[in-house]
């Protein structure tokens, strides 16, 4: 088992220290957990097989589930992206959005090693806007590769209290820079000449992107292109079940027998709910604000995971900007 040191980043002094061990540890082709304005990443050298193979080890997670790399500078993405045929449109998504929560997805050259592309012919690339995320890649002056810093398809951590809680003892180092501003993963897009694929609903929202290019809807897949594909992910380890909002509190189920006996929690949109159906209710934004549902849903589906319930059961958001993004989210949440 590893020491898995937690160092803060809260005043300039500690920051300093704080990056100065990370860097060091990337140089060793050791893997970070790093806070980015999404959710907390797990980070490695992009450009070294041995190190990106860490992280794999670290999370559990499948070899055919690609990386993205979290780039230095925006002169990297012409380094390791092959852009002459979408060469406008990928400089227009660039001036826009980064650095941000946008991931873009272009072919590849052949700087990044196969096992973070999962061997595809295509990369997905971005530029974190975190300043401690954004520090430690440009002091380390490398592409850094970093999922989000979690067990594979477990609910992605929002804190550096959620990484140790997942990955204590398996990695050496937590950066601690509070809570992640957005609380979901990046947008992901798969850049074409005349179109845009959205991979992963994320952050930047149809509505923004859809500007710049056609938007098309990628499906899921059991061997995806980009993070986030799957059909069951972000899962809790209690069973979750999405609610239909037309019916009424006694019937939030099919299983009416079951419910009967059973310790339930409710993750809920904006209301609570009568006391006597739920063990536990966890509101994600009490004043129906989107942007506030999705950086606290996944801290909220934690606690909800922590309560020792038998089941929980989650109602839908309204599926416009946003909420595109938190009902991704659940549905893969309880497709497991």
């Amino acid at each position: 088992m590893i020491e898995t040191r937690l160092l803060a980043a809260e005043t300039e002094a500690q920051l300093d220290t704080a990056v100065d061990a990370a860097v060091q540890l990337l140089r060793a082709g050791e893997v970070v957990a790093l806070p980015t304005e999404t959710v907390y990443g797990l980070a490695a050298d992009a450009t070294s097989a041995v190190a990106a193979a860490k992280i794999f080890e670290a999370k559990e997670r499948p070899a055919f589930d690609p990386l993205i790399v979290h780039l230095p500078s925006r002169e990297w993405l012409y380094r390791i992206a092959a852009c002459d045929d979408m060469m406008v449109l990928v400089e227009e998504l660039c001036a826009a959005f980064w650095p941000g929560p946008l991931t873009l997805v272009l072919p590849r050259w052949k700087h990044i090693p196969d096992i973070v592309t999962a061997g595809l012919p295509t990369v997905a690339v971005r530029m974190s806007g975190h300043p401690v995320f954004a520090r430690v890649c440009r002091d380390f002056g490398r592409p850094l590769a970093a999922p989000s810093a979690n067990r594979f398809g477990r609910i992605s951590p929002t804190t550096a209290a959620h990484v140790v809680q997942e990955l204590g003892g398996r990695i050496p180092l937590v950066v601690d820079g509070g809570a992640t501003e957005h609380g979901i993963e990046s947008t992901i897009v798969a850049v074409g000449p005349n179109e845009l694929r959205l991979l992963r609903a994320g952050p930047i929202t149809i509505e923004e992107i859809e500007t710049f290019a056609p938007v098309v809807h990628a499906g899921l897949s059991e061997s995806p292109s980009a993070p986030g594909q799957m059909p069951s992910h972000y899962a809790p380890r209690t069973p979750l079940l999405l609610r239909d909002p037309s019916d009424g509190w006694e019937t939030v189920t099919p299983f009416a027998a079951m419910e009967t006996t059973s310790r339930r929690g409710l993750l809920a949109w904006c209301t609570g709910a009568p006391d006597r159906f739920y063990e536990r209710v966890e509101i994600l934004s009490p004043t129906g604000d989107l942007r506030e549902a999705a950086a606290t849903l996944f801290a909220k589906l934690r606690r909800l995971d922590e309560a020792g319930l038998d089941f929980i059961f989650a109602e839908p958001v309204p599926e416009t900007g946003l909420g595109v993004a938190i009902m991704d989210r659940l549905r893969k949440a309880a497709a497991k």
